[in-house]
């Protein structure tokens, strides 16, 4: 990571998987959730957002992501003299990964459970594959989300294996799939890490906003 980026980076650590929402360790730093498909990139792009090459492993198996695992990022945000914390949260992906119909079952309750239980939930990154639609699962989880009050925001990844009208062919796709909320979308790359400090200096907008009504714990 640069200096010049609008958010530096100053450590990134490991802090646990859980595999249930009991397991969770106490509530610490604000959250940001990562979601997507079992193939989207979450982990090449979580390493690259955290500025570590290793610190989420990266498969190439879909869907070994069995849990919620969980990274403290340490953050130097322009304009603020303390530094600042970010938990990432990486839930497991849904889609393409051979795992059986209780698992996926199970995976669901454990991510409508976290979002349910965790009050330091500040925003949900929901990725989708820039060579593939905007799917009904996307959509379905961006609609749920905004019933339970929890800012979500679409990043479309793997740019890098699009040219530039592919991306206007994609954008104007992803705009008309998404109507009013077009305007919350970024396009990234994990690989080259373009669009990353575009999208962390949303990520540092959404952290930035007064705490105000805390979202409730929902039973």
């Amino acid at each position: 990571m640069s200096a010049s980026l609008p958010v530096t980076i100053l450590d990134a650590v490991f802090v646990a998987e859980a595999r249930d929402v009991a397991q969770m360790p106490p509530a610490g730093p604000p959250e940001v959730a990562i979601a997507g498909r079992s193939n989207v990139g979450k982990s090449t792009l979580l390493n690259r957002m955290a500025g570590r090459r290793g610190l989420a492993r990266v498969s190439k198996t879909p869907g070994r992501t069995r849990g919620l695992v969980l990274f403290d990022l340490a953050l130097r945000v322009p304009g603020k003299d303390a530094r600042q914390m970010v938990r990432l949260v990486d839930l497991p992906g849904y889609g393409y990964a051979q795992v059986s119909h209780a698992d996926r079952q199970a995976w669901q309750v454990m991510v409508e459970g976290y979002v349910k239980k965790q009050t330091a939930l500040k925003l949900v990154l929901v990725l989708v594959d820039a060579r593939r639609d905007l799917g009904a699962e996307e959509l379905q989880l961006m609609e749920w989300l905004q019933g339970m009050q929890v800012p979500c925001h679409l990043v479309v990844t793997k740019a890098d294996k699009l040219g530039a009208s592919e991306r206007g062919i994609l954008r104007g796709r992803v705009r008309g799939g998404m109507g009013v909320r077009a305007a919350s979308v970024s396009m990234v790359s994990g690989e080259t890490g373009e669009g990353v400090d575009a999208l962390w200096s949303r990520i540092a907008h959404v952290l930035s906003q007064p705490k105000g009504d805390e979202r409730p714990e929902l039973a």
